[in-house]
């Protein structure tokens, strides 16, 4: 799915900007800027409509809707690469509009497993060396092949679709869980309106702690994501081969590791207390490197890698293996994907907020100094965040079992 959302971001669109009148206002934003932003409007539409879609799907719709939307996505990059820039907006938005959805539908199919930490960190893991890898491809395929900005999206998309077919296809063989997995997680079955509502009102005040956190972790991820070439390049790093692969690789792996370490943990409310250990020791990771960074204890490179490692350390549990545990540790009926999409909905519209917030109200300062000053503030949140919303969740598990 990566090829074919991140590999625009391996360009610059350097010298292009976008201008806006807004009555007698006139705003500028940067071509790369506005490309980012409208793709994240589609995939952020697409998070709220996959609260819905995500949640109810059937088993057997699966893996033709998984096709169905990434062949949209490829089209809408056919006419990224075709039409004038100030249409290329539009297209960048018609591609992100069905990407949002393709996470909910793999993670359906991996869920309420005895394995689905190891599952769940895997799949988490992909991701993050997809986005590396993409953008590598995409950079080759402009280096090497000579394709434009424009053209170089959508032939990395169709270099990859033949894999993510086969993908679909091996996903789609997967049994579906075990007598033994629906004893110890709880059997998950699509959600209702009125059960989604259930859910919302029963874990309110932890969801919205969590919430208010992602917002800001998601915001972060996609900046460090989306403009890694900028900032590689303000760190003395430019056109060196596989940057981004070398630099993701270890993230991954560190990621794989320690989501997986909480396997090993059988009691679902103990594995969900491990899950906040590990978000809250990302979160802390991210600004103490950066404090390393600041007196040149690291480089460049190494600073982007532990705050890589200490962001997604926070962020992939969200998507992946917190709620599958919350929900097997209260024995609530439904699915994991709701909560994770709920969540994905609100973080990407904090993402759009952000990419504006930089171009419009810090633009003077350089996108190095706006990540960095924003990682300290997104350590401090998310600790205290984190911090208390497993307060939370210990609490009103030890008033559940009361007598």
């Amino acid at each position: 799915m990566y090829a074919f959302r991140k590999p625009f971001a391996a360009a610059k669109f350097e010298g292009l900007d976008l201008t806006l009148w807004v009555s007698d206002f006139k705003i500028e934003i940067g071509l790369k800027t506005a490309f980012v932003i409208s793709q994240i409007v589609g995939y952020t539409i697409s998070k709220y409509v996959g609260i819905k879609v995500c949640s109810e799907i059937t088993r057997g719709r699966r893996a033709t809707a998984l096709v169905l939307l990434i062949l949209l996505a490829e089209a809408a990059l056919l006419l990224f690469a075709v039409l004038p820039n100030q249409w290329k907006i539009l297209a960048i938005f018609l591609n992100g509009l069905p990407l949002g959805m393709v996470w909910g539908l793999v993670v359906w199919y991996l869920e309420g497993r005895r394995m689905s930490e190891i599952l769940l960190a895997g799949l988490s893991c992909s991701f993050i060396l997809a986005s590396g890898m993409v953008k590598d491809v995409g950079r080759f395929v402009m280096s090497d092949w000579h394709f434009s900005e424009a053209q170089m999206p959508v032939v990395t998309g169709g270099l990859f679709l033949p894999l993510f077919l086969l993908s679909v296809w091996l996903l789609n063989q997967l049994p579906a869980p075990s007598t033994a997995d629906v004893l110890l997680r709880v059997r998950r079955e699509p959600m209702d309106g009125q059960q989604r509502i259930s859910f919302m009102r029963q874990f309110l005040p932890g969801m919205i702690v969590l919430l208010v956190v992602y917002l800001f972790l998601t915001a972060y991820r996609d900046f460090r994501d989306n403009y890694g070439v900028e900032i590689f390049a303000e760190l003395g790093y430019h056109e060196e081969p596989a940057l981004f692969t070398r630099s993701e690789l270890p993230v991954a792996f560190g990621v794989l590791i320690a989501l997986a370490a909480l396997s090993l943990i059988k009691n679902n409310r103990r594995g969900l207390i491990g899950a906040f250990v590990v978000m809250a020791g990302g979160a802390a990771m991210m600004g103490i490197s950066t404090i390393l960074f600041d007196n040149d204890a690291i480089n460049g490179q190494w600073w982007m890698i532990l705050v890589g490692l200490g962001s997604y350390l926070a962020y992939v549990p969200f998507g992946s293996m917190l709620f599958d545990r919350l929900i097997a540790s209260t024995r609530t009926t439904g699915t994991a994907v709701f909560a994770i999409y709920v969540a994905d909905a609100i973080g990407y519209t904090g993402s759009i907020g952000v990419q504006l917030y930089k171009d419009l109200g810090q633009s003077d300062i350089s996108r190095l100094e706006f990540f960095r000053l924003m990682t300290y503030g997104l350590s401090i949140l998310a600790l205290v965040g984190l911090t208390a919303s497993c307060l939370y969740f210990v609490i009103r598990h030890v008033r559940a079992d009361a007598p």
